[in-house]
């Protein structure tokens, strides 16, 4: 398949000239710090637009427009979280323990002018604090997941998890332990990939 251009990416998902040059300067970024640190795969760059942006694009796509705070776990290079800042306007906060990818981070959201804070440390050690949306990308199991995630939850809270060939399987196994909500969202990045959008969510455990 032939890599996706920018210029395809802004006029297949109407992003504006503007938004389409942020996110050009945080590939322009992300390709400079990759020759330094492993912020994605290696194999992915050749087709970046593709498999990094679109693939956060659909995400930022699902957030409802009265969402105003957007938590991100484990953001690593910001995917999806810098980018739906870049998209979205909306605040974000960047929660990445490890000190290089929080520099990053911080490098990107300046360069970009997103509206992003991020939070350079573990997930347990970040004060929690109510989010609409909640998103995490290749972060860990859906079961850890929710439990990571639920700290930042209201009872209207949405969470959104790209996800690959083992959704169902995780999802079985978190249904052990939590009630949901659950809608699939077919990826157009990844063909037997899916976003799953949760809410109402419920630990077993605890009853909250």
């Amino acid at each position: 398949m032939r890599p996706l251009s920018p210029e395809e990416l802004a006029e297949q998902h109407d992003v504006s000239r503007e938004t389409l040059g942020r996110l050009k300067i945080y590939v322009d970024l992300l390709a400079r710090w990759q020759t330094r640190i492993n912020l994605v795969g290696p194999d992915t760059m050749g087709d970046v637009w593709r498999r990094h942006i679109l693939d956060s694009v659909q995400v930022a796509r699902l957030v409802p427009p009265p969402a105003e705070t957007i938590a991100d776990l484990g953001s690593g290079a910001g995917l999806p979280g810098l980018v739906m800042a870049i998209l979205l306007e909306k605040p974000v906060h960047l929660i990445e323990s490890v000190g290089k990818k929080a520099s990053f981070l911080q490098e990107a959201a300046r360069a970009t002018g997103a509206p992003a804070t991020v939070h350079k440390r573990r997930i347990e050690a970040v004060q929690p604090f109510m989010a609409d949306v909640v998103t995490a990308r290749a972060l860990a199991p859906l079961e850890r997941l929710l439990g990571y995630a639920h700290r930042f939850a209201t009872d209207n809270t949405i969470f959104l998890f790209p996800k690959g060939t083992r959704a169902e399987e995780e999802l079985t196994e978190a249904q052990k332990n939590w009630t949901m909500q659950v809608m699939r969202h077919p990826s157009v990045t990844f063909g037997d990939g899916v976003i799953l959008e949760i809410r109402d969510l419920h630990s077993l455990e605890s009853g909250d």
